[in-house]
């Protein structure tokens, strides 16, 4: 995603395509957890789950949980912090732009 696309949306519409794109690109199952999970009414399963998963990105050097829980509890608190919204909706697009490169990368030095 080209900075032109993203620079004229606003908050809640940059986080917006975040979640689309991310839901798009996971498994159906873990597709359908985080569409509940944006739902109002999750609020009080997102924020605690949240707060909860940045705290395990501080144990970033253990074996099973790393630092990569760090953007998934900034993208479930951005839902409900409104400044929080267009940083985290940028980082979420740049990583997975990111993530899309690597795999085309595999593929290629697989192909080989």
């Amino acid at each position: 995603m080209n900075t032109t696309t993203t620079s004229s949306l606003n908050g809640q519409e940059t986080l917006d395509l975040a979640y689309d794109q991310l839901e798009a690109a996971l498994p159906k199952r873990a597709a359908r957890a985080l569409a509940w999970l944006r739902r109002p009414e999750a609020r009080w399963v997102r924020i605690p789950a949240g707060l909860l998963c940045i705290a395990a990105a501080f144990f970033w050097f253990m074996p099973i949980i790393g630092i990569e829980w760090a953007p998934v509890g900034l993208l479930l608190l951005a839902q409900d912090i409104p400044f929080l919204r267009r940083p985290v909706g940028l980082l979420i697009l740049a990583l997975l732009a990111a993530w899309r490169h690597l795999r085309h990368w595999w593929r290629r030095r697989r192909a080989r």
